[in-house]
């Protein structure tokens, strides 16, 4: 498969949707089967013990699927996680960017399962690894709408 998106556009969609991560993460590769995103590590993705915290390994790993999906089915918005399972294997490097190698595993109509492994820069042993499953809408349904309580 293909991807129907260019990195460029990713970003700026990512940016258009979730303005709290822009500048936090780097499309590397996105070709519709694998796709690869750095997030660059910052003081508020360390905890102590001198280590990048899980929370920011997750969120890498969850965007990076996020990513991998709209590739594959375009801009819709309302794509859910609804299963991760992750595995924190060794130590990341603080301070040292961490990237995720992404794969997709499957894309159906309405799911799509990719598998990650994150790398600390430089390290050829990941630190962690994930599958992640994501719901896709019915396609041309997806309508970015916000409620106010």
């Amino acid at each position: 498969m293909q991807a129907v998106m260019s990195p460029k556009e990713m970003t700026d969609y990512l940016i258009e949707v979730f303005p709290q991560v822009k500048g936090d993460y780097t499309i590397e590769k996105m070709d519709g089967q694998n796709t690869v995103v750095r997030l660059r590590i910052a003081e508020q993705h360390l905890r102590p013990g001198g280590t990048v915290s899980g929370p920011a390994m997750f969120a890498l790993a969850d965007v990076t699927a996020y990513i991998a999906t709209m590739a594959c089915v375009g801009r819709e918005a309302l794509s859910v996680t609804t299963n991760c399972s992750i595995d924190f294997m060794r130590k990341p490097i603080a301070g040292v960017d961490l990237i995720a190698e992404a794969r997709m595993l499957k894309l159906g109509k309405t799911l799509a399962v990719t598998d990650i492994l994150i790398f600390s820069k430089g390290s050829k042993a990941p630190v962690a690894r994930a599958n992640m499953t994501y719901a896709i809408p019915p396609r041309g349904q997806s309508k970015l709408q916000y409620i106010s309580a």
